[in-house]
C-alpha cells in the first residue's frame, strides 16, 4: 500500500501523508492552501459558484473535466490534475482568453459566481472549437448566477475562442500527462487520518479483498451524493473506499446484443453510448444534474445509492437492463428491477458491490420514451420520472409492456398491473386509459416538497398520453425544446 496522496496542483507536486477521508477539495483550497477565487455557495454542487478543472488520464490519455470542489473529496484527486481560477492567467500575469473575454463582454455582475463560470468555460475551451449556443448552454447550467447576468456570459463563451491562442496549457498538456503517468501505480492508497481512513485500491481484485476486510466501509463513486451526507447531513465516514482509481470499473463494451457498462463510468461518459441506442437517453442525461455533476457522478453510484428518484434506473428498468454484483470471486447476475427491495434497501449482501451493468441493445421494432418532470427544467431532482418500452406483435396488438417509473413508490418500480392492462390490446386511447385507471393500483405516492401524490398520480398517467401522442402522432409536439424551436422560427 501507498500511504501517500499525490497529485499536481497547477505546476505543483502535492504529496499528503495523513488526510481527512471527507476533506472537501473546496476546504482544503481555501483553509489550507489559501487560494480563495473558489467560493462556497451551496456546499452540494448545485450552483458551481466552487468549480474546479481536474485532468485525469482516462485510457492512457489526458482528459479535462469541471467539477464541484465542494463535494469532492481531496484524497479522490490521486493521481491528478487540479486547476483553479488562480491558474488561469500567464506566467506573465496576462489575462486568459476566457478570462478576458468576460472582461470584454462585462460577464461578471456581484462577481461571486464569476470564478465558477470562468472555470466551466475553461473546461469548454480545453474540450471544445467555437461550441454552439445551445452547447453553451449545456456547459453552463450548473452555474447559477443570482444577477440574472447569463446573456453576457453566453456572449462571453462565443468571444473567448476569438480572442487567438494564449492558452499555454494546449503545449503543456504533454508534459502533464507525462507527469501524470509517472504517478500512476497499482497500489492501494492508505491514508489514514486524524478523523478516519481512506482507501482507494487500482484494481478490482484489491477492491474486493477492501469490501471484505471493512464491511463497515462507504463506497464512494463520483461524491454527487455520499458529498452531502459530509457537508449537509455533518456525517462522519469511517473508512471510506473510493472507486475511482480502478480503470477497469470505467470500460464500455458494446457485445452486440447488449453493452456492458462499467460501474465506475461517468453518465458523461455513458451519454453517447446510450444515445446510439435513443435519442430520449441523450435527452434524459443532458437533464442530469448539470455538467460538473455529469463529470463526476457514475452508473454503478447511481444504482448503487438506491434514490426512488433517481433518473437512470426507472430507464435501464423499460429496458431490461441487468446488474453484474461481484462479491471476491463470486459473481451473480439480477434483474435490475431485482435490486430494489424497499426504500434505501437492496438486494447487495455482505461484501458484495456494483461490477457493471448490462443493457440490452433496442430492438427496432419496439416503441421506446422516456419522460422526466421536474420543477425546474434543468439541473433539477425529478418529481416523476417514466420510462416506458412496448412490443408490438404481428397482429397489431401490445405483446410485451414494462412501465418503469421513478418518485412514485420508495423504489425505482415497474407498474405490473398498468402493464397488465395494455398486454393484448391495440395500442390506442382505449389501451391507455385502461393502463391509467390501473396505476393507483401500482403506487400509493407520497406528498412532498416536489409534488403532492395526487399530482404524482395525474402525471404518472399523462407520461403514457404523451407516449401514445408521440409514438402515433409524432406531428404533436409535446416537448418544451421543440415548442422553443417551434416559435423561434415563427
Amino acid at each position: 500500500m501507498r500511504e501517500t496522496l499525490r497529485f499536481i496542483l497547477g505546476d505543483e507536486l502535492v504529496e499528503i501523508a495523513g488526510c481527512d477521508p471527507t476533506l472537501t477539495v473546496l476546504d482544503w483550497l481555501r483553509l489550507e492552501k489559501r487560494m480563495t477565487g473558489s467560493k462556497e455557495g451551496c456546499a452540494e454542487g448545485d450552483c458551481g459558484a466552487c468549480t474546479v478543472v481536474v485532468g485525469r488520464l482516462d485510457r492512457g490519455q489526458l482528459r479535462y473535466e469541471a467539477i464541484n470542489a465542494c463535494i469532492r473529496f481531496l484524497p479522490t484527486l490521486d493521481g491528478c490534475h487540479l486547476l483553479t481560477v488562480e491558474h488561469l492567467k500567464g506566467r506573465d500575469g496576462t489575462l486568459h482568453p476566457v478570462q478576458q473575454a468576460m472582461v470584454d463582454c462585462h460577464g461578471s455582475q456581484c462577481g461571486f459566481c464569476t470564478p465558477g463560470f470562468v472555470m466551466s468555460l475553461f473546461a469548454l475551451w480545453l474540450n471544445e472549437d467555437a461550441p454552439a449556443v445551445s452547447r453553451i448552454e449545456d456547459a453552463l447550467a450548473g452555474n447559477l448566477c443570482r444577477c440574472t447576468g447569463y446573456e453576457p456570459i453566453i456572449a462571453a463563451a462565443q468571444r473567448m475562442y476569438r480572442l487567438g491562442d494564449r492558452d499555454r496549457f494546449a503545449p503543456d498538456r504533454d508534459t502533464i500527462a507525462a507527469r501524470l503517468r509517472r504517478l500512476a501505480d497499482q497500489e492501494t492508497v492508505s491514508l489514514a487520518g486524524p478523523v478516519g481512513h481512506f482507501l482507494a485500491p487500482a484494481t478490482v481484485e484489491a477492491l474486493a479483498e477492501l469490501v471484505i476486510a471493512h464491511p463497515q466501509a462507504t463506497l464512494v463513486a463520483g461524491a454527487t451524493d455520499v458529498g452531502l451526507w459530509v457537508t449537509k447531513g455533518m456525517r462522519r465516514l469511517d473508512p471510506v473506499i473510493y472507486l475511482g482509481r480502478i480503470e477497469a470499473l470505467r470500460a464500455i463494451e458494446d457485445r452486440g446484443d447488449h453493452l456492458r457498462i462499467g460501474a465506475m463510468a461517468t453518465h458523461a461518459e455513458v451519454r453517447p453510448v446510450l444515445a446510439a441506442l435513443s435519442p430520449q437517453l441523450d435527452e434524459l442525461l443532458r437533464r442530469f444534474g448539470g455538467e460538473q455533476v455529469r463529470n463526476a457522478g457514475t452508473v454503478g453510484g447511481n444504482i448503487a445509492n438506491g434514490s426512488p428518484i433517481g433518473d437512470l434506473p426507472p430507464a435501464l428498468i423499460a429496458l431490461g437492463a441487468k446488474l453484474v454484483l461481484r462479491r471476491a470471486d463470486s459473481v451473480r447476475t439480477i434483474p435490475l428491477e431485482a435490486f430494489f427491495l424497499d426504500y434505501r434497501k437492496q438486494d447487495r449482501r455482505a461484501g458484495e458491490f456494483v461490477e457493471a451493468v448490462i443493457v440490452p441493445n433496442l430492438p427496432s421494432d419496439v416503441l421506446f420514451h422516456i419522460s422526466k418532470i421536474s420543477k425546474r427544467f434543468d439541473e433539477d431532482i425529478s418529481a416523476v420520472c417514466g420510462a416506458f418500452l412496448l412490443s408490438i406483435g404481428d397482429d397489431g396488438r401490445i405483446a410485451e409492456a414494462r412501465l418503469a417509473y421513478g418518485g412514485m413508490a420508495g423504489i425505482p418500480k415497474r407498474a405490473a398491473a398498468a402493464e397488465a392492462a395494455l398486454v393484448g390490446r391495440a395500442w390506442d386511447d382505449a389501451a391507455v386509459a385502461a393502463a391509467i385507471a390501473a396505476l393507483p393500483g401500482d403506487f400509493t405516492p407520497l406528498s412532498d416538497m416536489r409534488a403532492s401524490a395526487g399530482y404524482r398520480l395525474a402525471i404518472a398517467g399523462n407520461l403514457l398520453r404523451r407516449f401514445l401522442i408521440e409514438t402515433t402522432q409524432p406531428r404533436v409536439e409535446t416537448r418544451v425544446a421543440g415548442l422553443l424551436a417551434e416559435a423561434a422560427h415563427g
